[in-house]
């Protein structure tokens, strides 16, 4: 029987294929966090950083079996928001997925305007404005036609940080091991004595903050998991192949731009570029600048699709309103995706016509969201997990070294909570998400105390969106 992500008159479809899911993992882990945002690590903790990535990275995987052996028993394109609502209520389950919903489309109007500027760097005749206007309007139009056509984008996209990632690799280990022609082999001697940790451990507690960021986005595979054709299947695969690949090609890609390029270098504000233009490469900085834009347009193509999705579900269960829940003949949550990228489209107007203004506040505010999102998966797992095994149900996905890697999933994200608090600027990023928080669990809290009844309310969803994990 055909899998549908709900029991409404037109539900969504199952299109997705597990090939497309897997890629999708993978390539959400692999944006322009790593191929611009790494060099800011490595400047924080020098070569160090890799033991940043390593925690972070560990805690990612963490997540990824939790969100997996929770979307395995019970897909829904709410996902987390829905696996929250069912282990601490209803509330905190609309808080997380609102919260959720408000990054994306924010992040949606960074991306756009993001990846319009790279391109401006070659193409300095092209009007920014008119550049993420334009990827704007094509990325919507791939999300409404139909959840094949979106999952064959980031197919390719990904497809092409992979490709690369890889080939970055192979060029990077070439220069390493002093094999390529007429380029001297810089060594590991930035790896020796004092040089790997300058900072010390205040670096490396500085840097897990900033690498942790570089992870967001992997959550998005449990919420595309409702859409395919055997869920189950598809979810082991992509948790199973994606953990160790993510791991493999962000401390490999690390590791070689720490050798290869000096902590106090100006070339860590490219370090990708800064490592091929080291290996004698031609152009390098003007190829790094397209992946770059790929990343960020395949992470938008993404955001617009997860945003979108967390609405429809949110319709569906009565915690927003229920236009949001009207889907196209081609199975697409049609008002869900416009009212998404609406949202973006504004954004992107007011900053640029008041620049610096609102969108660096705006991103301020949702900038820690990803680690709350985080935070509720593994809450929510280590609640729903231990219900299961207290009744007996059986589970097509199960998380290895339960309830104790769950428990240092949380302790890791505790740590950079700590880590957040103690530095200025994150501190009030942080608080400033926090706030929103508090916000969204007023707002939700007085539109279930004005339901008439919300305990039938939260039966019928019940008996909508049966989960193995009760």
């Amino acid at each position: 029987m055909e899998h549908q992500t709900t029991t409404s008159a037109r539900p969504l479809g199952a299109a997705l294929k597990p090939r497309q899911l897997t890629m999708m993992g993978l390539g959400s882990a692999i944006g322009a966090g790593l191929f611009i945002g790494s060099g800011a690590g490595i400047q924080a903790a020098g070569p160090a950083v890799l033991i940043s990535y390593l925690v972070a990275g560990t805690l990612i995987i963490l997540v990824m079996w939790a969100l997996g052996e929770m979307a395995a028993a019970n897909p829904d394109s709410g996902a987390f928001s829905v696996y929250t609502a069912k282990a601490y209520g209803p509330v905190a389950g609309a808080t997380v997925g609102w919260l959720w919903w408000i990054q994306l489309v924010v992040v949606i109007a960074a991306e756009a305007l993001g990846a319009a500027g790279l391109l401006a760097t070659i193409f300095p005749a092209l009007p920014v404005w008119l550049m993420a206007l334009v990827f704007i309007v094509v990325l919507t139009a791939v999300n409404l036609t139909s959840v094949k056509n979106f999952g064959e984008f980031e197919f390719w996209f990904a497809l092409l940080k992979v490709a690369a990632i890889v080939g970055f690799l192979l060029v990077g280990f070439a220069l390493l091991f002093g094999v390529i022609p007429g380029v001297q082999s810089p060594g590991l001697a930035n790896f020796m004595g004092e040089g790997f940790a300058p900072s010390g451990f205040g670096g490396i507690a500085t840097a897990l903050f900033v690498v942790a960021f570089a992870f967001g986005g992997t959550e998005i595979v449990s919420v595309a998991a409702a859409e395919t054709a055997e869920p189950a299947r598809s979810v082991k695969k992509a948790v199973r192949t994606v953990l160790w690949r993510i791991l493999v090609f962000y401390i490999g890609a690390v590791f070689v731009i720490a050798a290869v390029v000096p902590v106090d270098s100006a070339g860590l504000k490219s370090p990708f570029a800064a490592v091929l233009e080291s290996a004698g490469m031609p152009g390098a900085a003007t190829a790094i600048t397209l992946v770059a834009v790929a990343a960020l347009l395949s992470a938008l193509n993404a955001n617009l699709y997860g945003a979108s999705r967390m609405a429809f579900s949110l319709a569906e269960r009565g915690e927003a309103p229920r236009w949001l829940a009207s889907v196209s003949k081609a199975r697409v949550p049609v008002v869900a995706v416009l009212a998404s990228v609406a949202f973006g489209v504004v954004t992107v107007v007011l900053e640029l016509a008041f620049p610096e203004m609102v969108l660096g506040v705006l991103l301020n505010i949702v900038g820690s969201t990803c680690l709350l999102v985080w935070t509720s998966a593994l809450l929510a797992q280590l609640a729903l997990r231990l219900r299961a095994d207290r009744e007996g149900t059986q589970l097509p996905l199960r998380m290895p070294g339960f309830p104790w890697l769950t428990v240092v999933g949380l302790v890791i994200l505790a740590a950079i909570f700590t880590v957040g608090f103690i530095g200025e600027d994150s501190r009030l990023q942080l608080l400033s998400t926090f706030a929103l928080v508090a916000l969204l669990a007023v707002a939700n809290w007085v539109n279930h105390r004005k339901r008439k009844d919300p305990v039938a309310d939260i039966a019928s969803e019940d008996e909508k969106h049966p989960a193995l994990i009760k």
